[in-house]
């Protein structure tokens, strides 16, 4: 199993996220978008935490077995090497948009949409930090 993100302020809508797609296998591989790349997507005032702490974090969640950091904006190049058997991204995605999916269906692999945490997300959380103020 593979999945991805910027991973900037781990929340338990990320943990679920894990642990689902753990369900899914017997190897979870996380590929980490690097500060660079996350700047370049969410702007110059992110990411919150750099990659190192980010990483630390990240392996201390049982669900995880391998973490890749990746440099480009997408973790294209990641999965068309890795071509994991399934590719798993919250369901704010569209099935056809998830970077990586023709590839890894070409492989015979499927994508997996996993159903999001109600009012958890890391906008929405900085957000409300901001708010209160």
């Amino acid at each position: 199993m593979f999945t991805n993100g910027c991973f900037d302020l781990i929340h338990s809508g990320h943990v679920f996220l894990f642990k689902e797609a753990k369900k899914l296998g017997d190897v979870l591989i996380v590929a980490v978008n690097d500060d660079e790349s996350i700047e370049m997507i969410k702007g110059p005032s992110r990411p919150i935490f750099p990659l190192a702490e980010r990483l630390e974090i990240l392996e201390a969640i049982e669900y995880i077995d391998y973490l890749v950091p990746f440099p480009e904006e997408t973790p294209q190049k990641v999965i068309s090497v890795l071509l994991p058997d399934v590719l798993v991204k919250g369901e704010d995605w569209k099935k056809n948009e998830v970077v990586g999916r023709k590839e890894v269906e070409e492989a015979g692999g499927k994508v997996v949409l996993v159903t999001l945490c109600k009012g958890q997300s890391t906008t929405t959380i900085l957000e409300n930090i901001i708010h209160s103020l």
